[in-house]
């Protein structure tokens, strides 16, 4: 089975701290005023000396979502969603810096980069992945609200977390539904913030009509190979039919 990197968080453990947040603008250079990922306050204040009350603080980020509607927003195939670890991922070299990502992502999780002019957002640090370490946010959260790895692998703590909490598990819910892989164990804190994607008419129109255009293309093909054919077969003929004319004349 595939990988898929996800984050299971347990909300009630996130003290407000900030330190995830401040960890991944310095792990990612994050611009000064855009940040890849954020805590939520509860929008019902805390009312003080009300016995059992209690802040809600959930921490979020790209949702790396199974259905990601900022892939079928992408023009060019920079925004794709990893088959082997299930992230999706944004590859510089194809972005174009257009913008169709940002608003269909419901979750806000994307903005353009003022320094590269390209999309950016949470990829789970693929650098800090690679020497064997967590993303920044997870290793610096003091209370190990955000825990990290593949829920596919039940031997991984975030795999081990899934399992456990099974009945318990919960997803920020959005007007479009992107099936996201965050989870939060019990309250997951503020909800129905997540709002509707918006891809571009042309997009989805585009994507849509992409195989019956690839087999248009293709027939294309066969049409020219099939000319070039006769071309090639019709001046094949013997070169000493030539000559034996010639010698009878």
């Amino acid at each position: 089975m595939a990988q898929q990197l996800a984050m299971v968080i347990d909300a009630a453990k996130c003290i407000d701290c900030k330190g995830c947040v401040a960890a991944c603008k310095v792990a990612n250079n994050v611009p000064e005023g855009q940040f890849r990922n954020w805590i939520k306050h509860a929008d019902v204040p805390v009312m003080p000396g009300i016995a059992g009350a209690k802040a809600r603080f959930q921490p979020g980020a790209c949702m790396h979502c199974e259905n990601p509607t900022c892939v079928t927003a992408c023009p060019t195939g920079a925004t794709y969603k990893d088959p082997e670890t299930g992230v999706v991922v944004i590859d510089e070299t194809l972005c174009i810096g257009c913008g169709n990502c940002i608003p269909a992502c419901p979750y806000d999780a994307r903005f353009r980069n003022p320094v590269t002019r390209k999309a950016d957002k949470c990829n789970y640090c693929p650098e800090r992945r690679a020497a064997g370490l967590p993303p920044a946010c997870v290793d610096t959260c003091p209370t190990k609200a955000r825990v990290f790895g593949d829920i596919n692998d039940p031997t991984s703590a975030a795999g081990i977390l899934y399992r456990k909490n099974q009945e318990r598990l919960t997803r920020v819910a959005a007007r479009t539904d992107t099936k996201p892989n965050m989870y939060y164990i019990g309250d997951p804190g503020p909800e129905a913030w997540g709002r509707e994607a918006v891809v571009p008419a042309s997009m989805v129109a585009m994507k849509e009509s992409a195989p019956f255009i690839k087999g248009i293309v293709a027939l294309s093909g066969l049409g020219v190979l099939a000319m070039l054919g006769r071309q090639l077969f019709a001046g094949s003929g013997d070169p000493h039919d030539s000559h034996k004319e010639d010698s009878d004349a």
